[in-house]
């Protein structure tokens, strides 16, 4: 994408914002999509996710101060979307988000976007059991093969910190995978 200062400016002059924004919403919708199907699992609640982040993108876009990247401020929204999806998702249905974790594993079997083999069902189902930052941070390292300083950004915590979920989540992985 072009100059980033230069497209954020597009983007927050109401005469250029409506072409600024659809080319922002092609240049990022395939990487925020793939970003919360690894969250929320299903193609159809990813949809409405993904859309509900592009409109918050576009109703925050004045707020945006330019401290991080535009891409990682998206993604924090997408993270942030996600997750109070998966939340309002389970309060609603009266059960824990480990109980929703697991009933969203299920349906991912019977879902007919979701491509994976049995390993890669077996490798959800572990991840599903890991605690919720430990989740996030092993989708966005192993899935997205994002870089410990841009999940950084976009988690708004430390690198060791990220590295030390990680590794913990990679070791409880491997447990559930030996042991099932």
């Amino acid at each position: 994408m072009q100059d980033e200062k230069i497209f954020i400016t597009e983007l927050l002059n109401p005469e250029t914002q409506n072409e600024a924004f659809k080319k922002l919403v092609r240049e990022y919708q395939r990487p925020l999509y793939m970003h919360i199907r690894t969250i929320v699992l299903n193609h159809d609640d990813t949809d409405d996710v993904l859309q509900n982040t592009f409109i918050k993108i576009f109703q925050h876009l004045k707020n945006f101060k330019g401290e991080s990247k535009l891409y990682s401020w998206m993604y924090r929204i997408a993270t942030n979307e996600a997750i109070t999806f998966i939340n309002t998702r389970a309060r609603k249905s009266g059960i824990s988000n480990e109980e929703l974790q697991d009933k969203m594993i299920k349906n991912l079997e019977a879902d007919i976007d979701y491509d994976g083999d049995e390993m890669q069902l077996k490798l959800q189902k572990a991840v599903a059991a890991l605690p919720e930052k430990q989740q996030l941070v092993f989708k966005m390292k192993y899935f997205e093969e994002m870089k410990y300083e841009e999940m950084s950004e976009i988690l708004e915590t430390s690198v060791g910190g990220l590295k030390a979920s990680y590794f913990h989540a990679v070791k409880k992985i491997e447990e559930f995978l030996n042991s099932n």
